[in-house]
C-alpha cells in the first residue's frame, strides 16, 4: 500500500469517525435528557452482551478476511479474495443466528442471574434481532477494507449513525404523542434499526457497485482450505476478543454491585454507572477516532508488508504511529483536564461528568498509542502476544473494581483504568522490541 493510499484512506475514516463521534456525542446527550443517567446505566449494562456476541460471531472473522482479502488481492487473485468473503460471511451469519436465539430464549436467564436485572430481559429480547445483522455489515466492511476501499466503511459509518439518531428520534415523539414513558428501550430501538439499515445497504452496495463480480457461496473452489486459512487467523482472535468480553462483561457487571458495597442504593449505583460509562468515557474517546481510523488500516498493511519483507518500513510507521498518538494523547490530556468540569456541567448539566472526565484525561496518551499498538501487533501475527496483554490489562482492572471501589467509590475503578493502560503500552512497546533485536 503506497503511503499516499494510506493517508488518503485514513483521512476518509477519520473524516467519517469525527462526523459519526460528533453525531454520537450529541446523541448521548439526547438520550441522557430524555431517559437519564439511570436510563444510560440501564443502555450500557446490556451493550456489552452485543459486544460478546459479535466477538463470538464476527470480530475474528472480520479480521481474518480482511487480511486475507488483502493478502489475494496484492497477488491479484481476486477470485479467492470474494470465495474468503462468501465463506468467511456464511460462517458469521450461521453463528450469529445461534447466538440470537439463545440470547432471546433465555434473556430472563441473562438479565436475572448474569446482569442482576431484572429490567434488562427485554432490552435483551430487542437487541438480539440485530445480532445478523451486525455479521453481515461487519463482514463486508472486512471486504472494502481488505480492498483499501475506504469510501464504504466511511460511508457506512455515517448512514449507521444517522439511522441511529433519526429512528431514536422518531420513536420519542410517537411515545410523547401518546403519552408513553421513554426508557432505555428507545436506545436499543435504534441500535437495532441500524445495523439492520447498515447490512441492508451493505448488500446493496456489493450488488450494484460489483456487478461484474459473482458472490456465490457454492460453489467455492477448495472449500477446505479456504476454511482452514479463516480458521487459523479467526480462531486466536475470536477466542482472545471472546475472553476479553467475557472479562470487560465480568467488570460491567461488577462496577454496579461493588458500589452498592460503597453505600450507594441500586438506583444510584445504576445512574452512578450511566454517568461514567455514558457520558464521561465517549468524551474521553472522542479523539481516539484518528488513531482508530489510521489503526483499521495498519492491520492489513502491516500484513502486506510484512509478507513482502518491508521490515525497515514497519519499523518507520510504527515508529510514527507511536509519536502521532502520544502527540495527539498529550494534547488531549491537556484539554480535558482543563475543560473537563465545566464540559461536563454544560454539556450533560452533571458535575460527576466533569470531574470524571478530568480524572480520565490521564490515560489519553497511553490509550490512543495502545489502538495503534495493538493494530500492528495483530497485523505482524502477534495475536497471542496481544491476548495475554489484553487479558493482564482487563484483570488489573477488574482487581480494582473489586478491591478499590468499596473502599473510594467509582474512583477506584478510575484509578484502575489509567494503570491498566499504562501497564499496556509497556507490554506493547517491549514485544514490539523483542521482535526487532
Amino acid at each position: 500500500m503506497s503511503r499516499n493510499r494510506f493517508f488518503k484512506g485514513t483521512f476518509l475514516l477519520t473524516s467519517a469517525g469525527l462526523l459519526s463521534r460528533i453525531m454520537g456525542f450529541f446523541y448521548r446527550i439526547f438520550l441522557s435528557n430524555i431517559i437519564g443517567a439511570e436510563g444510560i446505566g440501564l443502555y450500557q449494562l446490556v451493550m456489552p452482551l452485543q459486544h460478546l456476541v459479535l466477538a463470538m460471531t464476527a470480530s475474528g472473522i472480520q479480521t481474518a478476511l480482511s487480511r486475507m482479502v488483502a493478502a489475494h488481492s496484492a497477488l491479484g487473485e481476486k477470485k479467492e479474495a470474494r470465495s474468503c468473503f462468501c465463506l468467511g460471511t456464511l460462517l458469521s451469519l450461521s453463528l450469529s443466528l445461534s447466538a440470537a436465539a439463545i440470547f432471546f430464549l433465555f434473556s430472563d436467564f441473562f438479565a436475572v442471574q448474569i446482569l442482576k436485572e431484572p429490567a434488562a430481559s427485554s432490552l435483551i429480547r430487542f437487541l438480539s434481532f440485530s445480532f445478523p445483522f451486525a455479521a453481515i455489515h461487519a463482514c463486508v466492511n472486512s471486504y472494502y477494507i481488505g480492498l483499501k476501499k475506504m469510501v464504504f466503511p466511511a460511508g457506512i459509518q455515517i448512514l449507521e449513525q444517522t439511522v441511529r439518531i433519526f429512528s431514536s428520534w422518531l420513536i420519542y415523539m410517537i411515545c410523547l404523542s401518546r403519552n408513553q414513558a421513554v426508557t432505555a428501550s428507545i436506545a436499543v430501538a435504534g441500535s437495532f434499526l441500524s445495523e439492520f439499515a447498515a447490512a441492508l445497504f451493505s448488500l446493496l452496495t456489493l450488488s450494484f457497485c460489483s456487478p461484474g463480480h459473482v458472490f456465490s457461496f457454492f460453489p467455492i473452489s477448495d472449500i477446505r482450505k479456504i476454511f482452514s486459512d479463516i480458521s487459523q487467523i479467526a480462531l486466536p482472535l475470536t477466542l482472545n476478543r471472546l475472553l476479553l468480553s467475557v472479562l470487560a462483561s465480568i467488570e460491567v457487571v461488577l462496577i454496579p454491585q461493588q458500589l452498592r458495597k460503597y453505600g450507594l442504593s441500586s438506583s444510584q449505583a445504576l445512574s452512578l454507572y450511566g454517568v461514567f460509562t455514558g457520558m464521561a468515557l465517549p468524551c474521553i474517546l472522542f479523539p481516539s477516532t484518528i488513531t482508530s481510523s489510521a489503526s483499521v488500516l495498519l492491520m492489513p498493511s502491516v500484513a502486506e508488508m510484512q509478507a513482502l519483507g518491508y521490515r525497515k518500513r514497519i519499523r518507520y510507521v510504527t515508529r510514527c504511529t507511536c509519536s502521532a498518538s502520544l502527540l495527539l494523547g498529550s494534547i488531549c490530556t491537556g484539554l480535558f483536564y482543563f475543560g473537563g468540569l465545566p464540559a461536563g456541567t454544560l454539556l450533560f448539566h452533571n458535575p460527576d461528568a466533569g470531574l470524571y472526565i478530568r480524572i480520565l484525561s490521564f490515560i489519553c496518551p497511553f490509550l490512543y498509542m495502545n489502538i495503534a499498538l495493538n493494530s500492528i501487533l495483530n497485523g505482524l501475527g502477534k495475536t497471542r502476544q496481544t491476548l495475554v496483554h489484553s487479558i493482564f490489562g482487563v484483570l488489573f482492572r477488574i482487581s480494582f473494581v473489586v478491591f478499590a471501589i468499596p473502599s473510594i467509590g467509582i474512583r477506584g475503578y478510575l484509578y484502575g483504568l489509567l494503570f491498566s493502560e499504562i501497564s499496556l503500552s509497556a507490554l506493547h512497546i517491549y514485544a514490539l522490541y523483542h521482535m526487532e533485536s
